[in-house]
Formats: C-alpha cells, structure tokens, sequence
C-alpha cells in the first residue's frame, strides 16, 4: 500500500449527505472513490446487527478501502465514512465496541475528516435508526474526532453551498 497517498474522510450522523456528497466530490476531483461497505452489508440483513456484524463491518470498510489504496494512481481518495462509524454504532446500539476495532482506530488515521453537519432534512431509509437524534450523534461524532485528534472540518450548508464548503476544505487542506 503505497502511504503516501492522503485519505480525506465523510464523516457525520446519519441523512447528512455523506454519500452523495463524497460521490460528487470524488467525481469533482477525480480520483478514486470508496463506498460505505456497512449500508451493502446492512440491506442483506435480516435479523438485528450483533457485535460480529460490527466486525464483519470493520473488514469489510478496510479490505474496500485497501483495495482502492492498492489500485489508485491517484495522490488521494475520498471516502465515503470509516470504520470509526462501526465504533460509534456499537457503543450506542449494543452498549460495547469489539476491542479489535478500538485497537485500530489510532493505526488507521485519516488525514482529513469533513464532519457534515446536521442542517439538512431528515430523509428517510429503511438503514436509518434515528431520526430525532442528529444533535446527540453530531456531539458524538466531535468527541470521537477529538479523541484520535483528528485533523476534522464541519461542512454545512445545503446544495451548492454545501458542495462549495467541502471543495474549499478540501483546496486548504491539499493547499491547491
């Protein structure tokens, strides 16, 4: 895995954009792109997650991020989420995060997390659990940033505005 290639990450609760906005921004920018491995794993799940789908979640988000690593000839990819999300699910679904995945989160750092805020509409999905809880998770999100000592930039906005504010982040932290 070449190191040299920089990971700027969306990050943030749920229905704030993360998706569709690291999908226009990787387009923007063209370089390569890597999904959110945890809302695949999710549709086929016919049951309530456990602690071995967290991990489960875990691999999968580092083998397709890895896989992109490998193959991009790119000096940096956009991802879609990181594995810190399957932290922040387990703590608060299942009351305990795997030790597995607390012992990787400072070994796999980001150099730069855009934490979307929560100023846009609740929009919903059968993958969603909390509608009514985006300031509680936006909280979260910010201490667990601050715990890795994350180098992180609240995106808000909406629309163009919103896509304005991650291409500036993204421009000051790549210094184009």
């Amino acid at each position: 895995m070449n190191k040299s290639i920089k990971k700027i990450a969306l990050v943030g609760p749920e229905s704030t954009g993360k998706s569709t906005m690291s999908q226009l921004l990787a387009k923007y920018y063209k370089v390569s792109w890597v999904p959110e491995y945890a809302r695949y794993y999710c549709e086929n799940l016919n049951a309530p997650y456990t602690l071995q789908d967290e991990l489960n979640m875990y691999y999968g988000q580092l083998a397709l991020e890895d896989a992109i690593l490998v193959t991009t000839e790119n000096d940096f990819i956009i991802c879609d989420t990181t594995f810190l999300t399957v932290k922040i699910w387990s703590d608060e679904v299942l009351g305990e995060t795997p030790q597995l995945v607390l012992d990787a989160l400072p070994e796999h750092p980001y150099d730069l997390y855009l934490l979307m805020d929560i100023d846009l509409p609740w929009q919903d999905d059968p993958l969603r659990d909390f509608p009514n809880q985006s300031t509680y998770f936006m909280e979260v999100w910010h201490k667990e940033l601050k715990a890795l000592d994350a180098n992180y930039k609240v995106i808000s906005g909406t629309g163009d505005i919103r896509f304005e504010n991650a291409k500036a982040a993204i421009d000051q932290f790549l210094k184009l």
